[in-house]
């Protein structure tokens, strides 16, 4: 299963901000850091403050930070969230077009099956697994200190 660039941006602002807990990080510095486009970054950090796992705060002193502890958020429900329903193959699709071999094909079982499989791997990770690894973490933290 292929990830969108929104779901790609997310999990590393997620990341980002969770290197460094209680500090507020901008869209700016997390842009420049990955050398992605702010614009982009804006509307993930949107998307997660509405969905609960960032609290952005705008204005001077303002920025973006974990709205939660990092060990509960859970790494299934954010791609679960960011992908919004994303197909493994257009049989799938409820709006998709017929196929003349769904009620004797085993492909959509087999795919279903392997679906669960991601997701069940992604369900047993929180952001805090994730940012743990002491390597990881150190490199996080080069580069908010090479944005700030």
């Amino acid at each position: 299963m292929r990830l969108t660039v929104f779901t790609d941006y997310s999990l590393r602002l997620l990341m980002y901000v969770a290197a460094q807990p209680g500090r507020r990080a901008t869209i700016a510095e997390v842009a420049a850091a990955f050398n992605i486009s702010e614009h982009h970054l804006t509307k993930v950090a949107h998307e997660l403050g509405r969905a609960g796992w960032l609290a952005n705060v705008r204005g001077k002193g303002g920025g973006i930070a974990l709205a939660m502890p990092a060990e509960r958020v859970a790494i299934g429900a954010v791609v679960r969230h960011t992908e919004r329903g994303d197909v493994p193959a257009t049989c799938f699709a409820d709006d998709g077009p017929p196929c003349p071999i769904t009620r004797t094909c085993r492909l959509r079982g087999v795919l279903a099956e392997a679906v669960d499989a991601f997701y069940a791997v992604l369900d047993g990770c929180t952001l805090a697994d994730l940012t743990a690894q002491p390597q990881l973490r150190g490199q996080l933290l080069r580069l908010v200190a090479r944005a700030t």
